[in-house]
């Protein structure tokens, strides 16, 4: 950083000798929390698209951290799992975007105010569960401020302020068309980098450019709230952190187990004053594993409050700092409401594992709010046009591997799997296990399918304690689902004959792996059963099982009638058929009746939540309808809106009232 930057920083931080900066025995701490943004984005880790001065000048006088992590890459799970300092997983909160009966007792900011901190929310909450988001802090709203009349002279504060303005919204847009002339912002956006893992489309730099113009304006957004604090005396109390919700939303990005989904920047400015008291020292660089879990222990820490023994993270400041994690732990449960897909991942930072379990889902299902962005669209008709002959962009249109591995250091775009490679054997048997020693570590809920969580009357996570339901069972029917062979056929069938729900359900998954890798061609007698069970998405998934294994019609016919009552596995089901060539051929033949129903649907609105645009998208796959009629010209309209307006930043002088 040079010499004038580094007087810039300091002149913006520098302590008044006014206001509130009088003794203070614990720190006040402001989080500044921006939305769908990875950190190849920003200068300070490499970025030389846009410039990022205020943010560069903390990094540069703070702490930078190049292995931080959202544990989860949707912003509801991600910010359930920081809020609690525990996976989402365990509580059932995992579900994007869905509220669930929790426990009262495991917010972060109730512990912090009990320990006297006055704590603010402006004013994202998003937390999957019933209990009331507001409710957790002094004030949570549009208007909240740790300058509000009720905090106590000196009284420490706990503030978080979020933008949305940088959020997937911004590019959510449907056309490119009225988007800014970015490069009177000092974006090319001929010449800006792209992450190998995305094609080198005109809509993919487009939307890039623009997320890369909301990243230089978060800069201002960020130095406005270095300002406030400034002029009211608090820079010398305060400890800074900046930090995004989860990874950038370019396509597999957001909402995806890749880096690219779940790295986050994170960047924390330690005053002077407590630099000491907490070991840290100016221009720091840290390699070591943070993660989102680990958040609520570590402001807990800051404040000088032990971490609560239910916590599953650890402080990484303060007193109570604890020695980080080897290994990094991240999952992803679903795709918008429609296409449950579990996958959990873990990092040594060197090496990645994922083990996908329904692998036979390809990672292109449309998530149809993130396919409104123009990059997913055109990708989608590159790909469908058959000009896309780039191995690795196609890979998103294809059935995953049950297991993935990665060198992040030769290979940090995540393209090269090594769980086929001899020479990694040891390292897959290795992250396997610790995958499977995690999930029941934590007692991972995420293997109860969608729709039956919505059945628990008094919430999954207290149904599990009061059955005392088999877990165990559960993460070995997953386990075993997903890497079925012939082999473990009397296993798939004893879970077919379970009272279970949940382990039928994984028993009928087995099946489909079975099916779509042409291990089994024909339907046994005890998974026929399954198309009558009385657990609807047993059923769904039943039916697709039956389009793998010979019975097309018979499968196909179940899954039409269910989509009929807008039932989202079902939609899932057929969205997958047509991504395997011999089933999207049979399934052509059905192409009139998506098109009636289509019709039935037509004036439903335009939400992606209604039947209408979910029948478009399987005849889009079927190739009865273009890519540009996905959706309506309502739809365009508003995104053209769109992209006059932008988003907006609120500033302190937007929020603050004296």
């Amino acid at each position: 950083m040079n010499k004038i930057l580094i007087f810039q920083f300091f002149a913006l931080i520098g302590v008044s000798s006014f206001g509130q900066s009088l003794p203070q025995d614990r720190p006040n701490i402001l989080c500044l929390v921006i939305e769908d943004r990875s950190p190849y984005q920003f200068g300070c880790y490499g970025s030389k698209d846009i410039k990022t001065p205020t943010i560069d000048g903390l990094a540069e006088k703070g702490i930078l951290y190049t292995n931080a992590s959202s544990n989860a890459p949707h912003c509801s799970p991600a910010r359930s799992t920081l809020i609690t300092g525990c996976y989402a997983t365990t509580f059932g909160m995992d579900v994007h975007r869905e509220t669930y009966i929790t426990p009262q007792n495991i917010f972060f900011p109730q512990l912090l105010r009990d320990a006297g901190y006055f704590c603010t929310n402006n004013s994202k909450t998003d937390y999957n569960t019933t209990v009331n988001n507001d409710k957790l802090w002094d004030e949570s709203s549009s208007k909240a401020t740790y300058m509000s009349k009720d905090r106590k002279s000196n009284q420490p504060f706990f503030a978080v302020f979020n933008t949305e303005a940088t959020h997937m919204g911004l590019v959510r847009t449907i056309t490119t068309e009225d988007r800014p002339d970015f490069k009177k912002f000092g974006i090319d956006e001929n010449n800006i980098f792209l992450p190998k893992h995305v094609p080198d489309l005109p809509e993919v730099r487009s939307d890039e450019a623009y997320q890369l113009k909301a990243s230089q304006e978060a800069d201002s957004w960020v130095k406005a709230h270095l300002e406030k604090l400034k002029s009211e005396g608090l820079t010398e109390n305060t400890i800074v952190l900046f930090y995004s919700d989860h990874g950038g939303c370019l396509p597999r990005g957001k909402g995806f187990p890749f880096e690219s989904g779940l790295r986050i920047p994170l960047v924390i400015y330690v005053p002077s004053k407590w630099q000491k008291e907490l070991n840290v020292k100016e221009g720091l660089v840290v390699t070591k594993n943070v993660s989102f879990v680990d958040f609520a222990p570590t402001f807990l820490s800051l404040a000088g409050v032990k971490t609560p023994k239910f916590m599953q993270g650890k402080a990484f400041l303060g007193t109570f700092e604890k020695t980080p994690e080897k290994l990094q732990y991240g999952f992803r449960t679903n795709q918008e409401n429609y296409h449950y897909d579990p996958s959990r991942t873990v990092s040594d930072g060197h090496f990645k594992y994922i083990r996908n379990y329904i692998p036979y889902k390809p990672f292109c299902l449309r998530n149809l709010y993130q396919w409104g962005m123009p990059a997913n669209l055109a990708w989608d008709e590159y790909v469908m046009s058959g000009e896309c002959k780039n191995p690795d962009w196609l890979l998103p249109y294809k059935p995953k591997s049950n297991e993935m591995l990665f060198d992040l250091e030769k290979d940090p775009w995540e393209l090269n799997n090594l769980s086929k490679n001899p020479e990694y054997k040891s390292k897959l048997s290795y992250f396997r296990k610790q995958v499977s020693k995690h999930i029941r570590a934590s007692k991972d809920l995420g293997f109860c399918p969608r729709e039956m969580r919505k059945t628990k009357k008094n919430g999954l996570f207290n149904w599990v304690e009061e059955t005392h339901f088999p877990l165990g069972n559960l993460y070995n029917a997953a386990e075993l689902a997903s890497s079925a062979t012939l082999e473990d056929l009397p296993e798939l069938l004893k879970l077919l004959e379970s009272p279970h729900d949940e382990l039928r359900y994984w028993g009928v998954v087995g099946f489909c792996t079975l099916g779509s890798q042409k291990m089994l061609k024909e339907v046994p007698d005890d998974l026929r059963k399954m198309l009558n069970d009385k657990e609807p998405e047993v059923v769904s998934m039943a039916a697709e099982a039956f389009c793998y294994l010979g019975e097309f019609d018979l499968g196909v016919n179940k899954l039409v009638n269910l989509l009929k009552e807008n039932y989202d596995p079902a939609y899932s089901s057929l969205e997958t058929l047509t991504w395997y060539p011999k089933q999207k051929e049979m399934l052509i033949k059905y192409i009139s009746t998506f098109q009636k129903i289509a019709a039935e649907h037509a004036n439903e609105g335009n939400d992606r939540m209604e039947l209408g645009v979910k029948v478009r998208s399987i005849l889009v796959n079927l190739g009865a309808l273009p890519l540009s009629e996905l959706y309506s010209k309502k739809d365009i309209e508003e995104g053209i809106k769109k992209n006059k307006a932008g988003r907006k930043f609120l500033y302190p002088s937007d929020i603050f009232t004296n």
